[in-house]
């Protein structure tokens, strides 16, 4: 995934501050990881991240995967996600844009979608009862088109 420089410094800078704070050090291994996370595809796994990094450093360890991404978490660097599929995913948080998910419950593909008229109607409902809205996860699961394709030809 493409993103751009400042938008990474950004987050380079939050989490060394978080670091610095908590008197943590920046190893070359969770230096590693995180700029493995800062490239990868949104809505990664431990597991999935952990082959990119080893691809460049077969040393790292899962339990280091692990930490770090808790780490990112912690500082807002990252946004934890559940689907449903058993396994926890991440995301690099955007405050600036808003988006939510389809999500296949077959092959568990993960499609990221905006749709102002939706935001509008939340917005709506939660003035209507008097509620003020914070943050929300809008997640619809379903079947995605290539495996109601796959269904219909048998294949």
């Amino acid at each position: 995934m493409d993103r751009q420089p400042a938008e990474l410094d950004h987050f380079r800078a939050l989490l060394q501050g978080y670091m610095d704070k908590k008197g943590l050090r920046s190893t070359d291994q969770r230096k590693l990881i995180v700029e493995t996370f800062f490239h990868a595809d949104n809505h990664v796994s431990i597991e999935e991240l952990l082959a990119q990094v080893r691809a460049h450093d077969p040393r790292v360890g899962y339990a280091t995967v692990y930490r770090t991404l808790k780490l990112l978490a912690e500082c807002g660097v990252a946004n934890e996600r559940r689907f449903g599929d058993g396994l926890t995913r991440y995301e690099l948080a955007d405050d600036a844009t808003h988006h939510d998910h389809l999500i296949c419950v077959e092959c568990h593909s993960i499609t990221e979608f905006e749709e102002p008229r939706i935001e509008e109607l939340q917005e709506k409902v939660a003035r209507k009862y008097g509620f003020e809205l914070r943050s929300h996860k809008h997640e619809l699961y379903g079947v995605c088109s290539s495996c109601q394709k796959k269904r219909r030809t048998g294949n």
